[in-house]
């Protein structure tokens, strides 16, 4: 069973009195083939919860008030079976504190021609009915989701899907704390961000705490906690080296690192290579293997990154895809095949690998600790994004680039990392271009399960500003749209 079954989905169907109780018994019985049809495709993700068909504001509001109060529930699907006045909804929408996907279908997918009569017309008035309520969400001026189509058509449900990973994106965004091991890296300007807004925003609770705090965690950890996280090291990954008093380090990290986050209800956290203290090594491999684990992760102090590849695991928590947190590293400018190759000192996520990663231990370079072990690896190939959220001052703005991962030819034996090499969409110099123009940050997020669809969706959810990079971007065009968004988020 997907693991997103756990969020529900109320599926609210609007009609009225005027039909006759047979008319809405037929709406009821409709609807529910329709929501036990969905639960039982395994191409959508979470639970549709049925409602009786709703018939005026009272049914409207209650239905509405609880699917607010349901713990599970991360949206609400409205459809119009036949003609339902919008006036009724107005209370309900107002009220409404969940994403909104309005689906524009209806039960039988045909015209019956032959047979075609006043009755069926009155029954099925989806083409009617969902416009009617579209006028009033726009009347209201509510941000939701538009999804026309035949419910029983793949594409139909492949959006459905797609919304409601979004949506789960958001219900876990709102609840998500994130652990600040010490400050952001001295001097830099696009890790930092106002961590008020953002919890009025995102709901991210960005919470700091010292070095110290997790130094005396680690000093806590006992060897049998850490003979158990060098098993499942061995499970997980090749042991390539014979300093294993390196590795146990590591895993003496991890537990400590682990019970913290537990304690305190972290999904995501960061560390920074310029505040160490005591600690022997910076996280490497504890980083990673948390973030296999699910934990969003960024280095140098990034908590926005952090709390973004959390969400994103969130939203693909069901496939075997892989997320990890991404810094830019360097480009390969061949005429007609440039690339970009992104990597990290340390810390890049196994569930994007292509082979099975390797625990290896080298010099850092720099953070003036020992030698910390951490995985190597090449990740595999096939279409990916890039995501990062920015904070423009007056606003977040999330970008994204879509990009095709290339089978890593070359070994790279002198640099001892785990990577992974792309070509961005439309091109390396368009990309770029766009990405600096639009101030996207040097952190990212890199994805296989998700796409430009899935985060437009999140980010509209979340009311932010959203910039799209891929196979159609101009960047003269690009500019313009980054002039208007100026102008146009300044007014809100």
């Amino acid at each position: 069973m997907s693991s997103l079954k756990k969020y529900n989905f109320h599926f609210i169907v609007g009609s009225q009195d005027l039909y006759g109780e047979d008319v809405l018994k037929t709406v009821n019985e409709h609807a529910a083939e329709m929501v036990s049809s969905l639960n039982g495709d395994s191409a959508v993700p979470c639970t549709v919860v049925f409602h009786n068909v709703v018939r005026n504001s009272d049914e409207i509001y209650k239905a509405v008030t609880k699917a607010n109060g349901d713990p599970s529930c991360a949206g609400v699907i409205t459809w119009m079976h036949t003609f339902s006045p919008s006036k009724m909804w107005i209370n309900g929408l107002k009220a409404l504190q969940k994403p909104l996907l309005h689906v524009n279908t209806q039960f039988n997918r045909d015209i019956p021609w032959d047979s075609i009569d006043m009755d069926f017309m009155n029954l099925n008035q989806s083409a009617h009915g969902d416009r009617e309520h579209g006028y009033i969400c726009a009347r209201m001026r509510l941000p939701r989701k538009v999804i026309s189509g035949w419910w029983r058509d793949e594409t139909f449900r492949r959006r459905m899907a797609c919304w409601m990973r979004a949506a789960v994106g958001a219900f876990e965004s709102r609840r998500l704390r994130v652990l600040r091991v010490s400050d952001n890296m001295r001097n830099v300007a696009v890790t930092e961000g106002d961590k008020v807004e953002a919890q009025l925003k995102f709901g991210w609770q960005v919470n700091h705490y010292g070095v110290g705090d997790i130094i005396r965690a680690v000093d806590e950890v006992t060897e049998r906690e850490i003979d158990a996280q060098m098993k499942e090291y061995k499970q997980n990954y090749e042991m390539a080296t014979v300093d294993l008093d390196a590795v146990r380090y590591q895993a003496r990290e991890e537990v400590a690192l682990k019970k913290f986050l537990e304690q305190g209800g972290f999904g995501a956290f960061h560390t920074n290579f310029e505040d160490l203290q005591q600690l022997r090594q910076l996280p490497g491999l504890a980083a990673q293997d948390l973030m296999r684990l699910g934990y969003g992760f960024a280095a140098e102090g990034d908590w926005k990154t952090a709390a973004l590849c959390r969400v994103m695991k969130s939203m693909t928590s069901d496939l075997d895809c892989g997320t990890s947190f991404m810094e830019d590293y360097t480009y390969h400018f061949e005429p007609s095949n440039g690339m970009n190759m992104g990597a990290h000192m340390l810390e890049i996520c196994p569930s994007i690998a292509c082979e099975k990663p390797k625990i290896k231990v080298f010099p850092l370079g720099i953070g003036n600790r020992e030698a910390p072990a951490r995985l190597t690896f090449k990740a595999k190939p096939g279409p990916a994004v890039l995501a990062t959220i920015v904070d423009m001052g007056d606003r977040f703005r999330m970008i994204v680039n879509d990009v095709i991962c290339q089978k890593q030819e070359h070994d790279m034996p002198r640099l001892p990392v785990a990577s992974v090499l792309w070509k961005p969409l439309p091109c390396l110099e368009t990309s770029a271009e766009a990405w600096i123009y639009a101030g996207g940050a040097h952190h990212s997020v890199l994805s296989y399960g998700l796409s430009d669809t899935e985060l437009r969706d999140f980010a509209e959810i979340m009311d932010i500003e959203y910039i799209h990079i891929g196979s159609d971007t101009d960047i003269n065009e690009l500019r313009k749209e980054l002039i208007i968004n100026d102008i146009v988020w300044r007014m809100k």
